[in-house]
């Protein structure tokens, strides 16, 4: 039989801290970036879709000697940049953020 040294409490107390902090600040998942791809995604495409839709119905409504769906479609896709662009600069602060956060606790 082989015997088993037991962990000593500083040993114990340090995987606690590690445990806690661990659970109080988690890393980021790689799933995130892909959500960020679809949000992206979609703030761009729904005011593009939304932009040819209302363009084809105006084209019926108030006709114009200019194409009210490509007019209504580059708006729409200018305006998805905008909120996608918007997004990602908020996101981008709030990592900056957490991560300066992160580096505080560490290195009190």
């Amino acid at each position: 039989m082989t015997s088993r040294k037991d962990k000593s409490a500083d040993t114990i107390q340090r995987s606690a801290a590690r445990m806690k902090h661990a659970r109080s600040a988690p890393r980021v998942s790689p799933l995130r970036g892909l959500g960020a791809f679809g949000v992206i995604g979609w703030s761009v495409a729904v005011p593009t879709v939304g932009g040819a839709f209302l363009g084809l119905w105006l084209n019926r409504v108030a006709p114009q000697d200019f194409s009210w769906p490509i007019a209504l479609i580059l708006g729409g896709a200018a305006m998805g940049v905008v909120i996608a662009w918007s997004w990602i600069s908020r996101e981008t602060t709030d990592q900056n953020e957490q991560i300066q956060q992160q580096n505080k606790e560490d290195d009190l």
